[in-house]
């Protein structure tokens, strides 16, 4: 059976999902057979937004970014122990969002973990056909997790 280590890191002030949830969502959404490891960061929405300026060219907060662990070159990965990266989550961006879409704050940090989490196995969302199979498994997930759609 594989198992998901879920290292939290507060930097952010105010209400957030208890750690056991953020490891829980992350867990639903790790499709690997093996152990792995990743680190959540909460953040505020200044270190949100340097974040998103400096890796991606974006100067604004976003919900939700994810740094995949790339080995150092002639280093196997397997050999570092599966650890898979960071998600960086911001407090305030989640909240708002949450609020404006008209959803509970906790549908919204299961989707934004679940979400990251498949970033960082390879998932993403940049061409059409990429977008509908990474929300169909974003779906399923939560669907499990016990929340609706989160793009209906």
């Amino acid at each position: 059976m594989s198992r998901l280590a879920v290292e939290m890191q507060h930097a952010a002030e105010g209400v957030r999902p208890a750690d056991a949830d953020l490891a829980r969502w992350a867990e639903a959404a790790w499709r690997g057979t093996g152990d792995a490891e990743v680190v959540i960061r909460l953040v505020e929405a200044d270190e949100s937004q340097a974040l998103n300026r400096d890796y991606r060219g974006k100067d604004r907060p976003t919900n939700v970014l994810s740094f995949p662990f790339e080995a150092p070159p002639g280093v196997p990965a397997e050999d570092l122990g599966g650890y898979l990266g960071d998600l960086v989550i911001c407090t305030p961006v989640v909240r708002a969002e949450a609020l404006e879409q008209g959803k509970s704050e906790e549908s919204h940090w299961a989707h934004m973990v679940v979400h990251g989490m498949l970033h960082l196995q390879g998932f993403d969302h940049i061409d059409t056909a990429e977008a509908e199979e990474m929300e169909t498994i974003e779906k399923e997930i939560l669907f499990r997790l016990g929340y609706s759609d989160p793009y209906a």
